[in-house]
């Protein structure tokens, strides 16, 4: 009896388990191993990856679902205790990143089955339109965090992604010479809300979504300063977001006239930004625009205003102190982090071109402020001492001979 062909042994096999061979493919792994159609249907379902640059990722993922769905069936014991994601039992200390990902993922999906290609597959259901930094932090993060925890695992220390981008006095002004001209679809006057935002950051260094908690009712034109809430939404991330910001003059006059009541800053057509969860400052196309027309590399970011702002303040002012208090960070690490390396002869380029970060109060004689001013911490305090001349020398007198 001569040995069987493996097409033979194929059919035989088929004809013995009742499958159809037209419904079946060959999976290039073995000679030998074979997987209908429906179980790579399955496989494609599930890893969720559409991109062709992924195509990689995805033969390697489909690969070891393969290997994986054999192990399950021989081996029928997980590696580690099945757990269910479910929120109330790993949201490891609350945070706002976790309830976008349950919801995704559902009550019913066990850890075990998260995967590097369902972890793609979030990022791209969720944060397709996020910049790479933004994905990992709210997405990549927590999901590795929840499957560390479940199998028993401590936290891996971070890197230092500490960004390096700031704009010199003269990029700033290509960018706001740009955002100064941008025009509207079948509007012929260039639009000055964008120029605004800019100004505003460049001069308060808040974050993107800063501008969204500045209220008309907050402004103090006497001083230059603003009140940042930390309770408005989009205000900040800690407590310690809640500040006075104060602005040069320069970002004053760029800023302009300010809406009456409500939030001071518009959508480039004029109307009421309306603040959505999670979606930062809301300005990144306008932005764009501005940046494309300046010339600028795409590493310029709205977030990189934050940074120059830093650089900046302390390039005139060197007081770290002052830095952290209107920046609004709790630890000092974080604050040297924005503090970016400049040049010696920065402060007098900012000088020329106008911005002036130093503490200055100028008294009106009629200030009209929004808000009541605060009283003084010390009341009915005594004049200063003026300071005395010297008694005039008494005259000699001349004596009489004797």
């Amino acid at each position: 009896m001569r040995p069987a062909t493996v097409p033979e042994a194929q059919r035989a096999a088929f004809r013995n388990l009742g499958i159809q061979f037209a419904n079946t493919l060959q999976f290039r792994l073995d000679d030998d191993d074979c997987i209908p159609t429906g179980f790579i249907q399955r496989v494609r379902k599930r890893l969720g990856i559409r991109d062709r640059g992924l195509k990689d990722l995805a033969r390697k993922a489909a690969e070891a679902e393969y290997r994986a769905a054999w192990d399950r069936h021989l081996n029928p014991e997980p590696v580690f205790p099945s757990t269910r994601l479910r929120g109330d039992t790993l949201m490891l200390g609350g945070g706002t990143n976790l309830p976008p990902l349950l919801k995704h993922f559902g009550p019913d999906t066990m850890i075990e089955d998260i995967g590097e290609a369902e972890i793609v597959a979030t990022g791209i259901a969720l944060y397709e339109s996020c910049v790479p930094d933004t994905n990992r932090r709210q997405m990549r993060v927590p999901i590795s965090a929840v499957i560390r925890w479940a199998q028993g695992k401590r936290r891996t220390p971070g890197t230092d992604n500490k960004r390096i981008r700031w704009l010199t006095p003269e990029e700033a002004e290509t960018l706001m010479k740009a955002a100064a001209a941008l025009t509207l679809p079948r509007h012929s006057e260039p639009e000055r809300h964008t120029l605004a935002k800019i100004a505003f950051m460049l001069g308060a260094g808040c974050r993107p979504s800063g501008y969204l908690a500045a209220l008309v009712e907050h402004w103090n034109p006497a001083s230059r300063e603003w009140w940042i809430p930390a309770e408005e939404e989009g205000a900040g991330k800690t407590e310690s977001s809640a500040r006075w910001v104060r602005l040069p003059q320069r970002s004053v006059d760029l800023i302009g006239d300010l809406p009456e009541v409500g939030r001071a800053f518009l959508t480039p057509y004029g109307k009421p930004i309306v603040v959505q969860k999670g979606r930062g400052g809301q300005m990144q196309t306008s932005f764009n625009k501005a940046r494309d027309a300046a010339g600028l590399d795409a590493g310029v970011t709205p977030h990189v205003l934050r940074h120059t702002w830093a650089t900046w303040f302390y390039a005139q002012t060197r007081d770290f102190g002052a830095l952290m208090d209107l920046g609004g960070w709790a630890k000092a690490g974080m604050a040297s982090g924005y503090r970016n390396i400049a040049p010696a002869d920065l402060a007098d380029r900012l000088y020329a071109h106008g911005w002036d970060f130093r503490q200055e109060y100028v008294r009106t004689e009629t200030p009209t402020l929004r808000r009541p001013a605060h009283k003084p911490r010390f009341r009915n305090c005594p004049p200063p001492c003026q300071a005395r001349s010297p008694p005039p020398a008494p005259e000699a007198t001349p004596r009489s001979p004797p």
